[in-house]
């Protein structure tokens, strides 16, 4: 056997899924659409949506852009009227920034047409990928999602969820899909829930998708989290019932409260919103700052710095205007994108700052540029002093499940202390949220969540599959 010894993973995503089963055939394409407009913060590369019809057929469109540049009204109105259909808004890195890696994934299986849509990352997809190609399969991309849609196909002698469960036996990582396929919709989660999924009804109607706030937008109603190990199948006659995987054992993402998932959303019992906003109340509570002013970064610290403003008494300001037309500086596709987009899309608010002590509130530091370059923005803005509090640990471990997180040596935060990322990044002072007051936050314990990327602690061995150095199979 030969083997190219590759540095990095090539596929680390965070995605948006939703899928909508309905009694009667309907445009479900705008559903989906608006579905994902609640979702494109998961996910700002490419979108898909995929309709079945007539029984078996499916017809789907999918393209590089956001929600908005890939589909337009004289597209969705192409869609036909269907009882079934799901969606995509994906995330990569450059390296599978391509079209073909776009999804939901249509094929055809066992079942007829089939389509499938992932978030997460499967960490043994590599071999799994190395050992269907040896067996004569072939694939057209790149992603895990064409990987996990062969296995479903593969196991499925005995029927459709027979297939699917067996298939997720052989996935080890973070995952959660969505598949329409024999007239069902399929929803499944990964053992550990590391990536999120809700169900829930509009009328008559059963959605799925990432996160509540997407179920809000269509004006349904949350009925529960899909629980981790979970396969739930909503039938023909839009009857819920699911079974589970084995080996389940609850670790929630952390990171998802932390950064990736919309303040309006509830996950796992805990609205998000809550949650950072206890986080900054417990910043305050731990440091005390001589200071005149408390600001967050928009979006995700805007809330923990009210709950710091709050509970220590000091005025909260806007100090940085956003363009909203921008999308997330952390999950950009290389640092020279990263380091240009900070100025474009964000601005100080120079009146509020001016000659000011300033509190800056923001969720976690991973590369620490953004931080460097906000920081010295404040200051050219009057800024008098920059005292930055963050409503998370350090972060000092890369992620394999589904988090663009890189290797240790590209995190300011994997050899440093406060105080040196403190001088790194140009702040007067700076302090981070122990993890304990982390979970405290979550309303959790402990084991219940994986804080992997802040004390090294995965919830499976990833050795075992040498996360960091991906082997394939030549």
């Amino acid at each position: 056997m030969n083997s190219i010894i590759v540095p990095e993973k090539e596929l680390n995503e965070e995605c948006g899924i939703i899928g909508i089963k309905s009694l009667n055939k309907k445009q479900l394409a705008h559903d989906v659409y608006f579905g994902l407009f609640a979702l494109q913060h998961r996910g700002q590369q490419s979108a898909g949506i995929a309709v079945t019809y007539e029984k078996s057929k499916v017809y789907y469109f999918k393209k590089m852009g956001l929600v908005n540049d890939v589909f337009d009204e004289d597209l969705l109105n192409q869609f036909p009227t269907g009882d079934c259909a799901i969606g995509h808004v994906r995330y990569s890195t450059s390296d599978s920034n391509n079209v073909v890696n776009a999804q939901p994934v249509v094929f055809y299986g066992r079942f007829g047409r089939m389509a499938i849509s992932h978030n997460g990352s499967i960490i043994n997809c590599d071999s799994l990928k190395s050992a269907l190609m040896r067996k004569g399969y072939v694939f057209q991309s790149s992603i895990d999602c064409e990987v996990i849609a062969t296995l479903i196909n593969i196991n499925s002698e005995n029927g459709l969820i027979e297939g699917v469960k067996r298939a997720c036996e052989q996935l080890e990582g973070a995952f959660s899909f969505v598949i329409m396929a024999d007239g069902k919709l399929i929803a499944v989660r990964d053992r550990y829930g590391l990536k999120p999924l809700v169900i829930g009804k509009r009328g008559d109607d059963v959605v799925v998708a990432s996160e509540s706030c997407a179920i809000d937008t269509l004006n349904g109603e949350v009925m529960r989290d899909v629980k981790p190990g979970e396969i739930v199948v909503i039938d023909e006659h839009n009857n819920i019932t699911s079974e589970f995987l084995p080996g389940v054992k609850k670790n929630f993402c952390v990171f998802e409260y932390v950064y990736l998932a919309r303040s309006d959303s509830e996950m796992d019992g805990r609205y998000v919103y809550d949650m950072r906003y206890d986080c900054g109340k417990y910043l305050a509570q731990l440091f005390k700052i001589d200071a005149d002013v408390v600001a967050g970064v928009p979006d995700s610290a805007v809330v923990a710095a009210r709950g710091y403003a709050e509970e220590s008494g000091l005025p909260l300001v806007d100090a940085l205007s956003k363009n909203r037309y921008v999308g997330r500086t952390f999950i950009q596709p290389s640092q020279s994108v990263r380091e240009k987009g900070v100025r474009i899309k964000l601005n100080a608010i120079r009146n509020n700052i001016k000659g000011k002590r300033v509190i800056l509130v923001d969720d976690s530091i991973v590369r620490g540029t953004t931080s460097n370059k906000i920081i010295k923005l404040l200051r050219e803005s009057g800024a008098k002093e920059v005292h930055m509090l963050i409503a998370s640990p350090i972060v000092k471990f890369p992620c394999y499940f589904g988090v663009d997180i890189d290797s240790k040596e590209k995190l300011i935060g994997w050899d440093k202390n406060e105080e040196q990322i403190g001088k790194i990044i140009g702040a007067d002072s700076l302090h981070y949220l122990p993890l304990e007051y982390l979970i405290k936050a979550c309303n959790g314990k402990k084991c219940d969540y994986c804080a992997a990327c802040f004390d090294g602690k995965y919830p499976t061995d990833v050795d075992k599959f040498n996360c960091g150095k991906f082997l394939f199979d030549i």
